[in-house]
């Protein structure tokens, strides 16, 4: 079905369905929690070997 990178063509096509579908002034406020989600997942990513090196320190 599909192989590789989609093309501008598809993704052009998906974001109007979403534009279709959310309607214009819901998509600020979806984009915006799509990017604090991203946000919050990289930070717990990064918290959690944080945590990990702080506690091996703390046990020396």
């Amino acid at each position: 079905m599909f192989t590789g990178r989609p093309g501008w063509l598809e993704i052009v096509l998906v974001l109007g369905i979403i534009l279709i579908i959310f309607g214009p002034g819901k998509l600020p406020g979806l984009f915006k929690a799509a990017g604090e989600t991203i946000r919050n997942y990289k930070a717990g990513i990064s918290g959690k070997d944080q945590e990990d090196e702080e506690g091996a320190k703390q046990e020396k």
